[in-house]
């Protein structure tokens, strides 16, 4: 952020493009994501390998190709698509072409079978997974004002807002379809429509496989009245100021994700569930292993209780188990229908 910027009055969506991805940018700071926040993938390596043995059953519907993509969207440091590379079978593991994708640069050490790049690659067959990715895409958030009528809201660098104008266009229309207000003051929305174009955009660049989003969410009937924008600055969550400081950060509307990309023609469906039955779905349980192991194995059984503590967390109800996910096939059935 620059002197000249500081007392501009601006909406959230441009403060936070700014204030994440600009040359100062959270997004850009040497610590990384991890520094400030734990995601799934840094709670647990279980975490990457399930999403390696989706990668796996991708692979199996794809009737193992000669070249398997995996696409690890808003890659933070590279994390999540090292450990799924490391939790491969090697005869998989050397089919896979690795994509970081991630504005910063590549980072240092870097598993060289990984291509880190700005942008997705095109005509992808296998696997696209977005991860904590879209509550990142900017957004502006509208907010009901004295009269009833939803403005939008303006935000200074320290984060001070007041109210703009009347939200208009094609941002009305996303709210009166995906979170309606009731003109009652003081309630607020983010408008996901940037969200929903970035999905549909990523989702398109899958030519055979699947794509998947994996995010805080909620949906038309559990929307919050007040919105959830929110920051977290090392480890603690904390108000949200537009200066590059913290993260910046909101729930998303997956189900409007979902169907601006069926409705883009992107992907001809999609489906949406909780974390805990997708990773349930992929043998993350969280079931305590058999005390019995403890007097024949006890090393095996304290590395087993070790893993069903993560397990646990991954899939906890109230926490990481209630993330949603947003499962679009293209041209292979779902892989997470255990039907």
């Amino acid at each position: 952020m620059t002197d000249d910027t500081a007392d501009r009055w601006r909406g959230w969506r441009a403060a936070a493009e700014d204030a994440l991805y600009g040359p100062q940018g959270f997004y850009r700071r040497p610590e990384g994501p991890a520094g400030h926040f734990r995601t799934s993938v840094h709670a647990s390596a279980l975490f990457a390998g399930a999403v390696a043995r989706l990668l796996c059953r991708v692979d199996e519907a794809l009737d193992r190709p000669a070249a398997l993509d995996l696409v690890d969207l808003g890659a933070g440091r590279g994390e999540l698509v090292t450990g799924v590379l490391d939790a491969l079978p090697a005869g998989v593991a050397a089919r896979v072409r690795a994509y970081g994708v991630e504005i910063a640069d590549r980072p240092e050490g870097l598993d060289s079978r990984v291509e880190w790049r700005a942008d997705s690659p095109k005509g992808i067959t296998g696997l696209l997974f977005a991860n904590e990715w879209l509550d990142n895409v900017p957004v502006e958030v509208a907010e009901v004002d004295s009269t009833g009528l939803p403005r939008l809201v303006l935000v200074r660098e320290d984060g001070t807002e007041r109210l703009g104008e009347p939200v208009a266009g094609a941002d009305a229309e996303w709210l009166a379809r995906w979170w309606p207000l009731a003109p009652e003051e003081g309630l607020r929305a983010e408008i996901g429509l940037p969200r929903d174009t970035a999905w549909a955009t990523a989702a398109a660049t899958v030519d055979r496989g699947l794509a998947v989003a994996v995010d805080y969410a909620h949906t038309l009937d559990t929307r919050p009245p007040f919105g959830t924008l929110t920051g977290f600055r090392e480890g603690r969550e904390t108000v949200p100021v537009p200066d590059g400081s913290c993260d910046i950060t909101a729930h998303v509307a997956l189900d409007a994700c979902a169907t601006a990309a069926t409705s883009a023609g992107a992907l001809p469906g999609a489906r949406l569930l909780r974390q805990r039955a997708a990773l349930r779905a992929l043998d993350v349980t969280g079931v305590r292993p058999p005390l019995t192991l403890a007097s024949t194995d006890p090393a095996g059984y304290v590395r087993a209780l070790a893993g069903a503590g993560e397990a646990a967390e991954l899939t906890a109800p109230g926490g990481l188990g209630d993330f949603g996910w947003l499962v679009q096939s293209v041209g292979i059935p779902d892989p997470l229908d255990e039907r």
